[in-house]
This record gives C-alpha cells, structure tokens and sequence, in this order.
C-alpha cells in the first residue's frame, strides 16, 4: 500500500520504520494515524495512506483474525487496495497466479506491442490472455527492473517497431524473449 505513487528506496525506508514499529495488523491498527503518517513519510499521499493503513489493519483484526485474506474479494474490500496491489499479496504471500499490473506493465506491454489497452485493468485481462501462465507471476518484477532501468516513461529516441515485432508467440522461455535484445531499444522508444 505505501508503494503506490512512490520509488522504492522510499518505499522500502518507509516500510522498514513502520514494521519495526508495528510488525503485526494489531500493532498497527493501535497507531494513530498521526504516528503512522511520520513512520511513512515522505512517501506519497502519506496521510491517505495513513489512515487506509490503519483502517485496513482494524479490519484485518475484526473480520480476519489478524491474517491476511487469500481472496481477491476480499483483499480489495480493504482501504488502499486496489487490484495490483491485491494481485501482488496473492502473488508472493500465497504463490497464487495473477498478474500485477503497475504502471511498468502497463506501459511496457503495450509499448512492445503484447497488448493494446488503454487502462491497466484491460492490460490485466489482456495479458492473462496472451501470456503463459507460468509468467502470470514473474512478469512484474521482469517488466519493472526493464522499465526502471531501460524503457523508462520519457525514452522517446528511436521510432515505432513494427507492432508485430513485440508480438507474444508461443514456445518461448522468458517473456522478454518475445522479442530480440536489439530490437528492445526501439520497441522501447514507442
């Protein structure tokens, strides 16, 4: 939830503060929001965060026991979460398929050509149906470390690859595979 709209070395920062000070929903839903708010700035929207942080972790205790839920459903009925977030819970807290779309992905994908979206719902949808299941859970931390080091949002050096260029196909064994290294810079620059 703190990661929303904010880099990582913050976010990481952040998160460390505020688990060394409340490691546990009911640790954490004891904090005013004032405390948790300075446990996590200056991360983005802090205050909002705050206090969803807070309010997620009170329903945690009243309607689960302190635990996180597994469901979907339920895990976006919390303040805060949204389905990305609720895909990575899933995703790396129980090991279940889904794909976590940031603005990474969502960028990305269609930048390669993979899909052609206009919202990162659609890209989800669109990805689990052109991508292999088994990547469902890795393409994010693929698409994120590429988009953070590589294809980063203001690259707009070369022209437009051909669309077909970045196009999914089957047997492949890395979902950056679907397309040549060199040809990456310019699928990039889209």
């Amino acid at each position: 939830m703190i990661s929303l709209r904010t880099k990582d070395e913050v976010t990481a920062a952040a998160s460390a503060r505020l688990l060394a000070r409340a490691g546990s929903p009911p640790a954490l839903a004891a904090l005013s929001e004032a405390v948790i708010a300075r446990l996590i700035y200056p991360a983005g929207f802090y205050r909002t965060k705050a206090r969803h942080l807070r309010a997620a972790a009170r329903l945690l205790v009243e309607r689960h026991a302190g635990r996180v839920p597994e469901t979907m459903e339920e895990l976006l009925a919390l303040p805060g979460v949204g389905r990305k977030t609720a895909n990575l819970v899933r995703n790396l807290g129980f090991g279940l398929p889904g794909i976590c779309v940031d603005t990474h992905v969502h960028r990305i994908s269609n930048r390669l050509g993979w899909v052609h979206t206009g919202t990162p719902l659609e890209t989800e949808r669109a990805l689990e149906r052109v991508l292999p299941r088994r990547y469902w859970i890795p393409v994010n931390g693929y698409l994120v470390a590429f988009g953070q080091r590589t294809c980063t949002p203001n690259r707009r050096a070369a022209p437009p690859a051909p669309s077909s260029a970045g196009a999914l196909r089957p047997g492949r064994s890395h979902p950056l595979a679907v397309v040549g290294a060199a040809s990456l810079g310019s699928q990039c620059a889209i």
